[in-house]
């Protein structure tokens, strides 16, 4: 005879978790893609970064190249030197359940050019592929401490993956790169602040960034990290349960760049 197990409250409630740590860290598109900044910094919704998403390192090296021709110097970023990293943290009264989530892009295409008027008067952009992160290295997790201690799953990070860059996140099909491009460089070597138009799932915002810079004017190396809120880019942060297990919406990127 077969036997019929009568699930209980306590055992509902553990199949909710187990369903929310495998979806943990994927998103949601936003039913309001064009609300508002809350700086008060917005462009569009529908406008891409000054260098199109669809383009690739043949464009951007096309444009910095007609401009070192103006005079100058073009820095090309060197991927194997740098490091491009994103944290994404738990949230909820049940976030210990979860994990906080780094994302690296060990591939990139980047340049600055550097004006013979000086650093302030230059221009860079940035842009990688969304489909080409990794997701929870354990080389990226190691240094990071307690927050970052543990290791997901080979499972658990493909999980990850489908959910945060799938057509219920990121969409990176459709929107397949994620884009910086200065509007304007103010300070003097070695500190200087950088107003960037940041390009993610088909949106524009604008924000300013502080950098540290050295090596200027025969080398580049800088140092920097922005805060970025899904929401201002039309996603969702992905919650469950109520909210008791979360993403939150603010996430960090950390960058150090190294030009040949």
């Amino acid at each position: 005879m077969r036997r019929c197990i009568k699930r209980t409250p306590r055992s509902s409630f553990a199949l909710s978790v187990i369903v929310a740590l495998a979806l943990a860290s994927c998103a949601a598109t936003s039913s309001n893609p064009g609300a508002a900044d809350r700086n008060g910094e917005l462009t569009n919704a529908t406008t891409n970064a000054a260098v199109p998403q669809s383009a690739d390192r043949e464009d951007l090296e096309s444009t910095y190249s007609k401009l070192a021709h103006e005079g100058g110097k073009l820095f090309t970023i060197n991927p194997q030197s740098s490091s491009v990293r994103i944290f994404a943290f738990r949230a909820g009264a049940a976030a210990k359940l979860g994990h906080n989530h780094v994302l690296s892009a060990p591939q990139f295409t980047g340049f600055y050019y550097l004006p013979a008027t000086g650093a302030a008067g230059g221009r860079f952009d940035l842009r990688f592929k969304l489909d080409q992160l990794a997701i929870d290295n354990p080389a990226d997790r190691a240094p990071l401490g307690a927050a970052f201690a543990t290791v997901p799953t080979r499972e658990a990070i493909e999980g990850t993956r489908e959910h945060m860059l799938g057509n219920d996140g990121l969409q990176a099909q459709q929107f397949p790169f994620m884009s910086i491009h200065s509007i304007r460089i103010v300070g003097e070597s070695p500190e200087f602040a950088a107003k960037v138009g940041v390009t993610l799932h088909g949106q524009t915002r604008e924000q300013w960034v502080p950098l540290h810079v050295a090596g200027l004017p025969d080398q580049l190396s800088v140092n920097g990290a922005m805060v970025l809120r899904q929401s201002d880019y039309g996603v969702k942060p992905y919650s469950v349960m109520g909210g008791m297990l979360a993403v939150q919406d603010e996430v960090v990127i950390e960058f150090k760049l190294v030009a040949n």
